[in-house]
């Protein structure tokens, strides 16, 4: 079949949505299904067209078998939420002229966010006459709610758009069962939205059987970093408003003491600026910033580190899920969580027996879960085993693409059948020479 996936993000994006798209893209391609995506533009997370994008309004790419329309979005600077909401929106016209302009395919596979690619799903669907599927990522309107992030007077808007993609849209597919348990309490029939779960990779689960730092890639990592002998501890990714990294500045200073333990802050976002302005002012000296690293530059980093961190913001929607969750644990990456105890990361760390959760915000609790782990190796170990030993079970690759696979395959197939009873009654009711409609055919 032909897939169209439309998303905002995409390679060489490395981390969140980007890394997401192009995992599921490359796979389907790998499948033999002919896979085309509409995207923008990289700039997550720095926020900065690469040079060798800047300037073009339109360009096509060819990567592992996937055909890559790109069109142009507005990139702003600096990200405040009014500007977002410009960003994205040159990103929805661009991208419906973009995939309008594409071969019909047999299926939409739209990443939301943004959430306005509902209605550029419902139109595109319309016109072709195929299914959507609507893939959220993120609960978009109880984010921007929670953290207070736009006018209240917005909100009913977002939240209609919200309800109209999920109406209208073949089946939903979302990351944990707490952002679907979520979505069908909003009014949506269970058995429309399912579960793709977090991004993993085999390559991520040979680092986690070398754990802790014994492969070649690891051991590279700490001598070229000066991290030899050190507990090293690391939060990559995104650095934006929902993290609430501060909390792990604070942690840092107050282990400064503890000279054996090293943090890592790896990654770009709208707010590192200010956590290196606030590293500063505290003079952590056990605490190094990282760029993004490439794919074997990161996968020599998770070999190297000896505890990884999460955090978000005490008003982080309890349904919201970063996708590098499975990420970690399929390395082998014991966990300090600093969310929410009713969070889905919390009851991840629950089930999986893999990290500790903390108080978000709570610096203090934060430094002291850090503080056991590097004292306590026989329980560091144990996380680690029970890191892997969960991943494999719930986010083996070779599982769950397929099962994606298949449900595609479905939502087409369910679709031409609902579109053949439809033509086979539309016949059956159209009138005869005289205009008489027989009785056989309309029963």
């Amino acid at each position: 079949m032909h897939i169209l996936l439309l998303g905002i993000n995409y390679w060489p994006e490395r981390t969140g949505i980007g890394a997401f798209n192009t995992w599921r893209a490359e796979y389907l391609a790998s499948c033999g299904h002919k896979v085309t995506v509409c995207t923008g533009f990289p700039y997550y997370p720095e926020w900065k067209t690469p040079a060798e994008y800047s300037g073009k309004m339109t360009m096509r790419e060819e990567r592992n078998g996937v055909s890559i329309r790109r069109s142009w979005l507005w990139i702003p600077a600096p990200v405040t939420p009014k500007r977002r909401i410009l960003h994205e929106a040159s990103f929805l016209i661009s991208s419906f002229l973009c995939a309008l302009s594409s071969r019909r395919p047999d299926l939409l596979f739209v990443a939301s966010p943004p959430l306005g690619l509902g209605m550029s799903a419902f139109l595109l669907s319309r016109i072709w006459r195929i299914p959507y599927v609507y893939d959220v990522e993120d609960l978009q309107p109880d984010t921007a709610a929670e953290l207070g992030m736009l006018p209240r007077r917005v909100l009913p808007a977002l939240y209609w758009l919200e309800r109209f993609a999920y109406r209208h849209a073949t089946l939903i597919s979302t990351l944990s069962e707490g952002m679907r348990q979520r979505i069908v309490g909003k009014g949506v029939p269970s058995d429309k939205v399912v579960i793709f779960p977090p991004r993993t990779s085999d390559e991520l689960f040979k680092v986690g059987a070398s754990k802790p730092g014994a492969s070649e890639g690891g051991i590279g990592f700490r001598t070229e970093h000066g991290l030899e002998g050190k507990f090293v501890v690391v939060h990559s990714g995104n650095m934006g408003v929902k993290q609430g990294l501060d909390v792990m500045l604070e942690a840092a200073a107050k282990l400064r003491e503890v000279k054996d333990i090293a943090f890592l802050l790896v990654g770009n976002g709208a707010r590192q600026s200010h956590l290196k302005a606030r590293a500063a002012d505290l003079q952590l000296d056990n605490l190094k910033f990282f760029p993004l690293q490439d794919e074997q530059q990161f996968l020599s980093m998770l070999a190297a580190m000896d505890l990884a961190l999460i955090t978000q913001l005490r008003t982080v929607s309890d349904t919201a899920f970063p996708s590098k969750t499975g990420t970690l644990l399929s390395a082998g990456c014991p966990v300090v969580a600093s969310v929410n105890a009713n969070s889905e990361v919390a009851g991840v760390m629950e089930s999986s027996g893999a990290g500790i959760v903390t108080e978000p915000e709570d610096s203090r609790a934060l430094s002291d879960a850090i503080y056991v782990l590097e004292q306590r190796n026989d329980l560091l170990h144990s996380k680690t085993v029970d890191a892997r030993k969960y991943s494999l079970d719930h986010w083996f690759p070779s599982t769950v693409l397929p099962v994606m696979e298949g449900l595609l395959k479905s939502a087409v197939e369910n679709s031409r059948r609902q579109s053949q009873i439809s033509n086979s009654r539309a016949i059956a009711g159209t009138p005869n020479s005289e205009g008489i409609v027989a009785k056989s055919e309309i029963e």
